[in-house]
């Protein structure tokens, strides 16, 4: 049994699990992480074109802290907060701290500002109930993290309200597309051997669905965009190697050890190696898509006056 989101209809999110997850992959995180470092740096091209200047800004889901110097590069002036739900990839992030002993970056926020840290602060949290105050970002940097989160449309409104007014969400995840070849691998297996069917990769959330969860969010001027990329594998088990890295899995432990579940294996291992190119290599599918949203200004006040801007009044006027 398992429990569902009544809004979304997609499986409750389970923090707990999730941590243990990425705690355990964390050591080996670092081999996959050409994926992410690749997408950041699209994401930095995206960035030249948006009119930002932050003074304050979180990078939601930074797990081994790998976008940190980016950013610190990109706003130097601006104060930086990383978060993320395990300790341990907080842990590898530390020395990406740099202009400080790393561990201080653990410290109280308090205490770092009598010590003088300086740099990037870590901070260990659930990106979808964020320990800050409202307002207290005017830029939000997220690379491949949301789809970790199984109700999305719970993180959006979070990353709203911590924002600032007219600040700005940037943002990567993985589409439906991701892994399709793994999925239906899956699938044929299952069919042939009578076994029934299950999601063996994380539900994805489509690109559309999406933006309007950021409308719907209180964030407005919404920018998707989605590209694929293909990466190539020489054998099924690296191929199953690198997604067990990645943590892809669905939020639930597989059966292991049993015959059934070693046949299941074999046979998957041949159904991928079936799907083989003339090149020699076996692909795998990544659907990245980016967003981009500011906050919206506040229409009416606390006890329900309007507020109108004075820019609105006039391009009102006539003449």
């Amino acid at each position: 049994m398992s429990l569902t989101s009544a809004k979304s209809g997609r499986p409750a999110y389970d923090s707990r699990l999730v941590r243990r997850i990425f705690d355990r992959r964390a050591a080996k995180f670092g081999e996959v992480a050409f994926l992410p470092r690749e997408i950041a740096g699209r994401m930095r091209e995206r960035l030249e074109y948006i009119k930002v200047s932050p003074t304050s800004m979180l990078d939601a889901g930074c797990g081994a802290g790998d976008d940190l110097p980016l950013l610190r590069e990109r706003f130097p002036e601006a104060p930086l907060v990383g978060v993320d739900l395990s300790h341990s990839m907080l842990a590898r992030a530390l020395p990406h701290s740099a202009g400080d002993a790393g561990w201080r970056r653990l410290l109280p926020a308090a205490l770092q500002r009598s010590l003088g840290v300086r740099g990037p602060r870590l901070a260990q949290a659930d990106f979808g109930a964020l320990p800050f105050a409202s307002g207290a970002f005017d830029f939000i940097w997220s690379n491949l993290a949301l789809h970790w989160h199984s109700q999305p449309d719970l993180v959006l409104p979070e990353w709203q309200r911590v924002l600032e007014p007219n600040g700005l969400l940037m943002f990567s995840t993985l589409g439906p597309d991701t892994l399709r070849e793994l999925r239906g691998a899956y699938a044929e297996v299952e069919a042939a051997h009578g076994a029934p069917s299950r999601a063996h990769v994380i539900d994805f959330v489509d690109m559309h669905d999406l933006g309007d969860m950021l409308v719907e969010s209180g964030f407005e001027i919404p920018v998707m965009d989605q590209e694929t990329l293909t990466i190539t594998y020489k054998s099924p088990g690296s191929l199953l190697a690198d997604v067990r890295r990645w943590g892809a899995y669905p939020h639930r432990r597989e059966e292991a050890g049993t015959a059934r579940a070693r046949r299941l294996h074999a046979a998957l291992l041949e159904a991928l190696e079936a799907r083989r190119r003339a090149d020699g290599t076996i692909a795998l599918t990544f659907e990245v898509i980016y967003g981009h949203a500011w906050k919206a200004v506040p229409r009416t006040t606390a006890d329900g006056h309007a507020i109108v801007r004075v820019e609105d009044i006039v391009r009102r006027r006539p003449g």
